[in-house]
């Protein structure tokens, strides 16, 4: 009796078969396992006046319809100066994109879209640059050398991006081990993305041309809480500089991820920290997935120098393909492709609720920029053509025992691509784990975005001269450097402040607040720790950001109650107010909370009378409830004139 292929049990037994061990199960033993290695570039732009090569200003954001003129532009690739091209420019090529950015005449200028050459670079930048490289125990570079770096996905209008080595082979210091720094460069930031449809990509060129540096580490990270540890430490140093921007999209990192027989894949734009460990455990996952694909195929291809698809064109009525978004009168050409040998291969494991066939439709958007739904096939869990049109599609092919096959359709000029794409990557599988960036998602899941970029796409920028650093220089930024967030860590400990506060701390650069109240006003580091991780945290969490309020105003409310010798309990309740109305001075917010001036004394003599009460009234002889009934009756009075610690240590039932 024929064997009935079965999508989902091969799906379900190709997880199992390559040890795919949900994240909060998974052990040191198990990254080993599968040789875990992953590394950082780390990105953050700097707090500047000006861009890094013109005079417009830095930080000014425009929305995504508020702008002055368009301008479209089409990118080609260019050659190294070895002569090569780089295979990312070569993919980005075949997309044949139209460019259209969106300019905003207070953000961008002749030199952004490339009609000017640049000016000199930002000494302002360069300074910042240093100081964070000389933080970071790199060794600075004796000249600074501009290169270009190709870009042609659009992001910059150039087609490159100015880019800069500032320092070499440093290091951080993580809880338990050290790793090492290959550089720290200070580069141009690119245009943000408004949409990218079809062959049309549309950029706003605000953000264009900021400031930025890039932290890149060695591979030495070898399970995903050490790569999110690394790039808290490396953007907690950076901010406490005090000279980058903080906010959305001012961070931003590119992780690299490769198993043991895989290959680099890079992890792009990852804005949050919190997303790297689940993002690195499954890309490691994938990669160890792609590698039982290639195990599985070289069993059954005997040559796959010779493998290749073969297709032919249908009409998009015999399949009933409208059911999947294509319109009956669709100008859309429907193709019909046979995988040989690849039955199994589509409905393959690669990520938690996705499987091998997922990639080449993420390619046929990509590539040959065919907007999904853009195909469907054999292996599909839900069969949306049914068994006969597929019997149909391997009749119409010749197919044979052990093939599998795809419909896919899109406009007339872009199927040559689509086939092309669908071939390439299928003959990818052959060698296990092609080198791409992919893009993230919250979930930890990822999407190809493009092909990853070599070396040949680095060369030299005529337009800059180089830039002599003078050792008298580096010596003078030595002297006002902060102290390093190793340091910073153990002095937070020596405190004893609870480390669930670190991460708000340092993302707020808010140890040198604490410490100046702490000398100051002696109130104790670990109270204004909390009162700003915790209470402001929850604050900022509830309500909407507002210009008026800093940081610097807790200050004031702890200078308030010190001075009036007040019990400092009051300031979380204080603090809400303070936030929502930064203006109201603290005598109306104590005004607003009703607060009564009384003497501990006056407090405490009202206990007695409490006791004696719930005694006359308790239907149980739990004294435990009664310190509850008691400091119920006086915690609004006892706020703000004495400690509610205090007070319950004087609630005595006898």
């Amino acid at each position: 009796m024929k064997e009935i292929f079965d999508p989902r049990r091969n799906h379900a037994e190709t997880e199992q078969k390559i040890g795919y061990i949900p994240r909060k199960k998974a052990t040191q033993a198990d990254y080993d396992r599968i040789g875990f290695m992953s590394g950082l570039e780390v990105h953050q732009q700097l707090k500047t006046k000006e861009k890094l090569f013109c005079h417009c200003p830095a930080g000014i954001f425009q929305k995504a319809d508020d702008f002055d003129a368009e301008l479209v532009r089409h990118m080609r690739p260019t050659l190294s100066e070895l002569g090569e091209y780089d295979g990312t420019a070569l993919m980005e090529f075949r997309t044949r994109k139209h460019i259209v950015y969106r300019i905003k005449n207070e953000t961008a200028c002749t030199y952004d879209v490339d009609d000017t050459p640049p000016f000199p670079l930002n000494r302002e930048a360069l300074s910042h640059a240093i100081d964070i490289s000389l933080l970071s125990k790199l060794k600075i570079v004796g000249e600074v050398h501009i290169t270009r770096k190709q870009y042609l996905d659009g992001s910059i209008p150039t087609g490159f991006q100015r880019t800069a080595i500032i320092g070499i082979d440093g290091e951080i210091q993580l809880k338990h081990k050290k790793i090492r720094l290959i550089q720290l460069s200070l580069e141009e930031d690119s245009c943000r993305e408004v949409s990218d449809i079809g062959h049309v990509r549309v950029y706003r060129t605000d953000r264009l041309g900021m400031p930025l540096i890039e932290t890149v580490t060695y591979p030495e990270f070898k399970n995903p809480n050490e790569v999110k540890e690394g790039a808290d430490y490396i953007r907690f140093l950076n901010r406490s500089t005090g000279k980058v921007r903080n906010g959305i999209g001012s961070t931003r990192a590119d992780v690299n991820v490769s198993c043991k027989g895989g290959t680099r894949v890079e992890i792009k734009g990852v804005a949050h920290t919190g997303w790297m460990p689940e993002l690195t455990h499954i890309e490691c996952f994938r990669q160890w997935a792609l590698l039982a694909v290639k195990d599985m195929l070289l069993k059954t291809v005997k040559n796959p120098a010779d493998w290749k698809i073969s297709s032919r064109e249908v009409k998009a009525k015999d399949f009933k393909l409208e059911n999947l978004g294509v319109p009956k009168n669709s100008m859309a050409k429907v193709y019909i492709v046979n995988l040989p040998q690849f039955r199994g291969v589509l409905s393959h494991f690669t990520q938690p609720g996705r499987m091998f066939a997922d990639d080449l439709s993420d390619r046929l958007k990509v590539i040959a920029c065919i907007e999904k739904p853009n195909m469907v096939h054999s292996e599909m869990f839900e069969d949306a053509v049914g068994e006969k049109a597929w019997i149909k599609v391997r009749s119409l092919l010749g197919s044979k025992e052990g093939d599998a096959q795809i419909i896919f359709w899109g406009p007339d000029d872009d199927i040559k691509t689509g086939l092309e794409t669908i071939e390439e990557r299928c003959r990818m599988a052959f060698l296990g784990v092609p080198n791409e960036t992919r893009k993230s998602f919250e979930d930890g899941t990822t999407i190809f975005e493009r092909v990853l970029p070599g070396a040949d796409r680095m060369y030299p920028d005529t337009d800059s001269a180089p830039i002599p650093l003078e050792d008298s220089d580096i010596d003078i930024a030595r002297q006002r450097l902060p102290v390093l967030v190793s340091e910073r860590i153990q002095q937070l400990n020596e405190w004893n402040v609870p480390e669930g506060t670190f991460t708000y701390i340092f993302k707020n650069n808010l140890i040198p607040l604490i410490e100046r109240i702490q000398n100051e006003l002696k109130v104790p580091a670990r109270f204004t720790a909390g009162l700003l991780a915790h209470s402001l945290k929850h604050i900022q969490g509830q309500y909407p950001e507002l210009p008026d309020f800093t940081y610097e105003k807790v200050y004031d409310l702890l200078n308030y109650l010190t001075g009036r010798k007040m019990d400092l309990g009051i300031a979380r309740k204080m603090l809400l107010h303070q936030y929502q109305h930064p203006k109201m001075d603290f005598d109306s917010i104590l005004v607003t909370l009703n607060f009564r001036e009384l003497s501990q004394e006056e407090i405490l003599g009202k206990i007695p009378f409490l006791v004696k009460k719930y005694q006359e009234i308790r239907t149980s002889p739990d004294d435990t409830a009664g310190v509850r009934w008691v400091m119920g009756n006086l915690s609004r009075l006892a706020l703000g004139n004495i400690s509610l610690s205090d007070l319950n240590s004087q609630i005595v039932f006898k």
